[in-house]
């Protein structure tokens, strides 16, 4: 340990209450004199003393004199040290993970020991692990550590004027960015101006992808063809699942659907889903009855 590691203590208050020094001066006793050592509740802020059991005084701070308040530490310290931290996402709980963690986890790529995942949708505002990868680099931070957030690309952590939004939060923060893959591929000042345009560049390729698949959906439509998957209910399925109902009125649909079969496509041979029949009932029910026309 360097014999200057009390200026790594100091650029904390002292948590403890018979204490409670500000930042850039020396623990005290009860009695108002200076403390032999830091206090372990202070030295226990800075992950270069955290394992210590005592951090003593050094001379220049006259332990045992009658204490004062020193200077605070200048507010331009060079952080102690660089830590990198990883976020990995995908959309749904179907994708995988495997290769964003293998990644940011690859010493010659990522170099990252701590990685916060989840799987959900950017458009989901509350990210709850996104968030937690936050906290715990405000909390690095606070510890005079420098941090640097790494992502396999910029579209895991968003897209547009969310990206743009995050982004700023993360300067307020003094947090670098840093993507493994991707147009915005490096390490980046959040508050770049080619961040930016990038950022929004990405937004427009989402509402873009958005405007195509509608207007191809439109259009297939237009052509008679059927937009989704194939409906594996039929006017058969439909009059056997009536037949049902109307002998046993409180029939579950689980039941129901394990005494019908489809009759057509990939899943033939195979017993509709509950949720299926279920539609198929709601359906036949709120349409309007058809007029007779044997009168």
């Amino acid at each position: 340990m360097t014999d200057d590691v009390f200026l790594l203590v100091e650029r904390h208050d002292c948590p403890l209450s018979t204490c409670a020094v500000p930042a850039g001066s020396p623990c005290r006793t009860t009695r108002g004199l200076v403390a032999a050592d830091y206090h372990t509740a202070r030295i226990r802020l800075v992950p270069e003393t955290r394992a210590e059991l005592k951090v003593r005084i050094p001379a220049v701070r006259t332990p045992g004199k009658f204490w004062t308040q020193l200077p605070p530490p200048p507010a331009s310290l060079e952080p102690v040290g660089r830590v990198r931290i990883g976020y990995a996402r995908t959309s749904t709980s179907r994708q995988n993970l495997g290769p964003q963690l293998d990644m940011l986890q690859d010493p010659e790529r990522g170099g990252v020991k701590r990685v916060f995942q989840e799987q959900i949708s950017t458009r989901v505002k509350d990210r709850p692990e996104l968030a937690a990868a936050l906290a715990f680099a405000d909390e690095l931070q606070a510890t005079g550590l420098a941090v640097t957030l790494v992502v396999t690309e910029h579209k895991r952590l968003g897209r547009g004027s969310d990206l743009v939004t995050l982004a700023e939060k993360l300067k307020a923060s003094g947090i670098t960015l840093e993507f493994l893959t991707g147009d915005l591929r490096g390490e980046h000042d959040p508050s770049g101006p080619l961040f930016a345009f990038l950022a929004a560049m990405s937004g427009m390729e989402r509402e873009y992808i958005r405007d195509q698949t509608l207007d191809g959906q439109e259009s297939a439509r237009t052509r008679g063809k059927t937009i989704g998957g194939v409906r594996v209910t039929d006017t058969d399925m439909l009059s056997m699942a009536l037949h049902l109902r109307e002998q046993d009125p409180g029939i579950s649909l689980r039941d129901l659907s394990s005494r019908l079969v489809i009759t057509n496509g990939a899943k033939k041979g195979k017993h509709p889903s509950p949720a299926t029949v279920m539609r198929m009932l709601r359906e036949h029910d709120a349409a309007p009855l058809s007029p007779r026309t044997d009168l």
